[in-house]
């Protein structure tokens, strides 16, 4: 069940960037499109257009690679921390039960002295 939501937020995290590229890729295409349909002198303006957008997702795809490793060591970082808290509630539930425990057996030998 974790895991599940921890893939969901991911998903979430990345939808942005997968979105992003997913357009940089139709304007690409269309652009690859619309220049072998068209000899014409704006080629070059073209060619540009092209390799600059390029350039744009590739620069998105690596800032993508680096979200998911971003992504990856919070959710470990999260993990640890998570099972500190498990830990860290079991001991203070034991400490809680064992001064509990002194404070009844107290109780217990004040209530033997009174009837003494």
């Amino acid at each position: 069940m974790v895991e599940s939501a921890k893939a969901s937020d991911l998903e979430q995290i990345l939808k942005p960037f997968y979105q992003r590229a997913a357009e940089a890729e139709d304007r690409l295409s269309r652009l690859e499109a619309s220049l072998s349909s068209k000899k014409e002198a704006g080629n070059e303006e073209h060619v540009k257009l092209i390799s600059d957008l390029q350039s744009k997702l590739e620069n998105a795809n690596a800032e993508l690679v680096a979200e998911r490793e971003k992504t990856q060591k919070l959710v470990g970082e999260n993990e640890k921390l998570q099972y500190r808290v498990i830990h860290l509630l079991r001991a203070l539930k034991e400490a809680d039960l064992k001064l509990e425990q002194v404070t009844t057996q107290k109780q217990l030998e004040s209530m033997k002295l009174q009837d003494s």
